[in-house]
């Protein structure tokens, strides 16, 4: 009668050599993905940080123009006014009394 041999035989040594290295490189595959998800994660939070400080900004340039407008505005009329008075005060000096 043979005898059988008890143990792992060649066959399923070598189909669970295979199944590791196939695990393996699935592992590595995923870590390096995650990796480079993680680092561009890093840069997307990094311009959107840099996107609302500009936005503040801009905002905040908004608010001074609008303030250098109305100021040239008021100025603008405060020098007409001085302008209009200079003028009729001329003009009273020209005019003949009566």
């Amino acid at each position: 009668m043979p005898r059988k041999e008890k143990g792992i035989s060649l066959g399923i040594l070598s189909i669970a050599m295979v199944s590791m290295v196939i695990i393996l490189i699935l592992a590595l595959i995923k870590v390096y993905l995650s990796n480079q998800i993680y680092h561009e994660s890093k840069k997307i939070n990094l311009i959107e940080a840099e996107v609302a400080a500009l936005k503040e900004e801009h905002s905040i340039l908004q608010m001074n123009v609008e303030q250098l407008k109305y100021k040239s505005r008021i100025t603008d009329t405060i020098f007409s006014m001085e302008d209009n008075k200079e003028i009729i005060d001329a003009t009273e000096e020209e005019a003949p009394r009566d």
